[in-house]
């Protein structure tokens, strides 16, 4: 018997983080994380090998030319990947894993890991995140501008996924989504 697969996407800026910190804190769950490989700068507040493994773009790059990502994505001019030989360990060790990922990363997951359930967290409307992209970047609209049409292109892809959280009330979308994941993870292989 093998664990199985989580994988939390959704719309730019709509709250994965805080989604993904409740259900590794919920011990009904018991979700193991694996930490995404970025070649962004660390800012000041992250720990490499906690927040993310920051590494030179060479080193990414290496990594995507052995196949050693399971997905990975470009933004912002930084790229962004799930090392693969983490989650096949952990699920080979009857691990149950959540990683997360943006929106395009869960075509070359579903490739690797056919059954992982994929969850895709989303707005009560597309004018909804706007308005909050631009009160958390208002004051950067380079930065806005490339999160709404993000978050634009996120919201056409979202209905390719079958399981879909609407993030009005966290509360109600936490409960939602660990609903989908104790179902997921009761079910027999």
């Amino acid at each position: 018997m093998a664990g199985k697969l989580i994988v939390l996407s959704g719309a730019s800026s709509i709250g994965k983080k805080d989604m993904k910190k409740a259900l590794l804190e919920d011990k009904d769950l018991g979700l193991l994380y694996v930490i995404s490989m970025t070649t962004r700068p660390k800012k000041e507040n992250e720990v490499d090998g906690v927040d993310y493994y920051f590494t030179e773009t060479k080193n990414f790059a290496k990594s995507v030319s052995n196949k050693e990502l399971l997905e990975y994505t470009e933004f912002n001019g930084y790229y962004y990947g799930t090392p693969k030989n983490q989650v096949m360990f952990l699920l080979q060790q009857n691990k149950n894993v959540l990683v997360d990922v943006e929106a395009e990363g869960v075509g070359p997951i579903k490739l690797n890991v056919p059954e992982a359930l994929c969850i895709f967290l989303m707005p009560k409307s597309l004018e909804d995140l706007e308005q909050h992209i631009h009160d958390v970047y208002g004051d950067d609209t380079a930065n806005e501008r490339l999160r709404i049409n993000k978050a634009r292109m996120e919201m056409e892809i979202a209905p390719l996924f079958r399981n879909q959280v609407v993030m009005d009330d966290f509360d109600q979308a936490f409960l939602e989504t660990k609903k989908m994941i104790l179902d997921y993870l009761n079910q027999d292989n």
